[in-house]
């Protein structure tokens, strides 16, 4: 969809633990040298004890500050989760508000998981063109996978868990990128790549079963050896189907997109998940930024989005891809062109 009326992204922050090197993990025996070897990764943000929620806080204190608004312009926040964040039955998103903005306005989670940033700058940019009553809403995420039943080193072959987290503040009134166009593509067929044979209840969490996606990809790998089709598709297919008909929304070619800020994965899976479906290598994306970082969960279009304002890397009448690709399988995807630049003697 074209957003024929102006929103913006008016602030963005983030809060970035200190990193651990893939060098020391293999030292340690967390990672094996072959998949280091492979990945291309060279650290990856580890947050110790510090709980998600927490870590989007901080990162909504700078967002907001940038922005330039007060806490009364703001109408909602929109919190995104992909591990979990505290107590079960607890509001994690009323706690970074509480936290944050102070104020008595809703407070909701939104997903699904590495999707929901971008899920939820969507839905804030309907919220303030359908609503005039509030200027902004506060998008924030936060994860920490660092907890018993994850290993952040061997979940997956695809990325490496990074804990970290991301806010962002969307206005109607200015900012710094203006929002053209959202894009969403689903292939719902392949869902059960994900669920990799696992019971639906109870729920694997509840009975101390840990996230794995090798174990589930290992499943379909003998499900295919004993003649059972896996779901087909390929990722990549979404992701340029996906980029294809947002910047269409938004009357650009991909050519005219000066960089893309992408998901934090592994080098072999960015590459066939997103550079060689898009046609493009990594320096029009964030690979030199993400492969010292690992993948954030929600957070990385963010903190891919700051760092490339921030660094000056983007400067107005620059257009910028934000896109994520996650469970369902879908892909979500935004525009944005970038309308000021930073200024770092405001920081202050």
């Amino acid at each position: 969809m074209r957003f024929h009326e102006d929103v913006f992204v008016a602030g963005v922050g983030t809060y970035r633990p200190d990193v651990v090197s893939t060098a020391f993990a293999v030292g340690a025996s967390w990672y094996d040298p072959a998949d280091r070897e492979a990945s291309g990764m060279e650290s990856v943000m580890v947050a110790r004890d510090l709980p998600g929620p927490d870590m989007a806080v901080r990162a909504a204190e700078v967002a907001v500050r940038r922005s330039g608004h007060d806490r009364d312009d703001f109408g909602a926040l929109l919190h995104t989760a992909t591990h979990h964040q505290g107590p079960d039955g607890w509001s994690a998103p009323h706690y970074v508000l509480r936290n944050t903005l102070d104020r008595p306005i809703t407070a909701v989670q939104v997903g699904p998981g590495c999707l929901g940033s971008l899920a939820a700058l969507e839905s804030a940019a309907y919220r303030l063109l359908g609503n005039p009553e509030h200027d902004a809403v506060l998008l924030t995420c936060g994860d920490n996978f660092g907890t018993p039943l994850v290993d952040r080193w061997r979940a997956s072959k695809l990325f490496l868990l990074a804990d970290g987290g991301a806010a962002a503040v969307v206005s109607r009134r200015a900012g710094f990128a203006r929002v053209l166009a959202f894009g969403a593509v689903s292939n719902p067929s392949m869902e059960e790549l994900h669920r990799g044979g696992e019971k639906r209840f109870p729920p694997g969490i509840t009975i101390g079963r840990s996230l794995n996606f090798e174990e589930r990809s290992a499943y379909w790998r003998e499900q295919w050896a004993q003649g059972v089709a896996p779901p087909m598709g390929h990722f990549g297919d979404v992701v340029a189907e996906t980029v294809e008909h947002t910047l269409g929304e938004a009357g650009l070619a991909l050519d005219k997109v000066a960089r893309i800020c992408h998901s934090g994965y592994t080098r072999g899976a960015l590459e066939s998940i997103y550079l060689d479906p898009l046609g493009i290598d990594d320096t029009r994306g964030t690979w030199e930024l993400t492969r010292t970082l690992g993948h954030a969960g929600a957070a990385d279009p963010f903190i891919g989005l700051e760092h490339v304002w921030t660094r000056g890397e983007v400067v107005p009448g620059d257009h910028v891809l934000l896109l994520c690709a996650g469970p369902g399988m879908e892909t979500d995807c935004v525009v944005l062109e970038i309308v000021a630049p930073y200024e770092p003697a405001k920081e202050g």
